[in-house]
């Protein structure tokens, strides 16, 4: 009788298991690559047993288009930079108010929730919360290009060959700086604006001789830059702090007309199916021992209050070595894009593609 009872007991454990197991709530994670490491993840589903986590890695662009196809479903958190908020939220309508107050704020920087503030408000309601932030600039061996200081100097002649270039948003952005142009004042002018992309074209299409190739991921540039192949592009800060602890020659500079900034977030899609699931992942994320993992993973900087101290020693230094108090003062925050102006960007970029050398 004890043996079947046993026994019975045993079954019931392992339905009541099942049970559970088939219960587990997902968290549908759509961000960038490096922003969920696999030992992040783990930590959180121990934390965590009846959620399980799949990440799908995309890109600003790719996480409008996927949210904006199925109205805001399919995920239930996602990563836009902030500059993706407001314009997608008022043409597209594919995300939903955050609930501050099942968020520890405290713990962000204040300059970072203020910019949300800035740029994530709508109708007097939070659309963002701030995760990481970095810049765009450019990534130089100064052993091999000492005299790079800006974009412009991308189509130095005496770089023939052996510079390279991301066909994106950024690097229309950094060239109009270096060429004199405000391109964030134009904003609310499209015409104004074109004006300024229809020079910046002309000047990104005369220097397409001098490019060895268009970069599309952070792997093949880190490649390149160490092979000797390239000795200057632009670049996210992030790939130049991880190579720096590989050679200390490679170093982000941040431009002689600034840096520009980015803040990636956390936003919640419209149909998401999991928020609470999500505010927990968003608490998880911002504890110190995490925040390192992340940083670790991904070289970029946290918003949380005494980030670059939670960096690896490493990526710590390389920061010491780009940005000087001039350098983060000078930096330039990328606003909220209007809508409509990344389709004439778009416009521009798929020309200088296309255009032969």
């Amino acid at each position: 009788m004890m043996n079947y009872l046993f026994k019975g007991l045993i079954a019931s454990a392992a339905i009541l298991a099942c049970s559970m197991q088939s219960q587990a709530e997902t968290l549908r994670l759509l961000t960038w690559g490096g922003y969920a490491p696999d030992a992040v993840i783990s930590a959180f589903e121990e934390k965590y047993p009846d959620i399980k986590v799949e990440v799908t890695v995309s890109n600003n662009e790719e996480m409008v288009a996927k949210l904006r196809a199925t109205g805001g479903a399919g995920f239930d958190l996602a990563q836009p930079s902030v500059s993706r908020v407001i314009a997608a939220q008022t043409e597209y309508g594919i995300y939903k108010p955050m609930d501050l107050t099942k968020i520890d704020t405290s713990v962000i920087q204040p300059n970072m929730m203020k910019a949300m503030e800035e740029n994530a408000r709508i109708d007097g309601a939070i659309y963002s919360v701030p995760h990481v932030w970095g810049t765009q600039g450019l990534i130089v061996d100064i052993t091999k290009a000492p005299d790079i200081k800006g974009w412009s100097d991308l189509c130095d002649p005496q770089y023939k060959g052996r510079m390279s270039m991301r066909l994106k948003r950024a690097l229309l952005l950094g060239m109009a700086f270096d060429m004199g142009k405000d391109p964030f004042a134009a904003y609310a002018d499209p015409a104004a604006y074109q004006a300024i992309l229809d020079e910046v074209e002309a000047k990104l299409i005369a220097c397409k001789g001098n490019v060895k190739t268009y970069w599309t991921g952070g792997d093949d540039l880190s490649a390149m830059l160490l092979s000797g192949e390239i000795v200057v592009s632009d670049a996210w800060d992030s790939t130049a702090f991880k190579l720096y602890n590989q050679n200390p020659d490679i170093r982000f500079v941040p431009t002689r007309t600034g840096a520009l900034a980015w803040i990636d977030t956390f936003t919640l899609p419209a149909k998401g199916e999991a928020d609470d699931a999500a505010y927990k992942w968003i608490n998880f994320v911002m504890q110190p021992e995490i925040v390192t993992l992340i940083s670790e993973s991904s070289g970029s900087i946290a918003a949380v209050k005494g980030s670059i101290a939670l960096m690896p020693e490493g990526s710590r230094a390389a920061v010491s070595a780009a940005f000087d108090d001039a350098a983060l003062a000078g930096l330039k925050f990328m606003p909220s894009v209007p809508a409509g102006l990344e389709d004439m960007e778009g416009k521009v970029l798929d020309r200088i593609k296309a255009t032969s050398n």
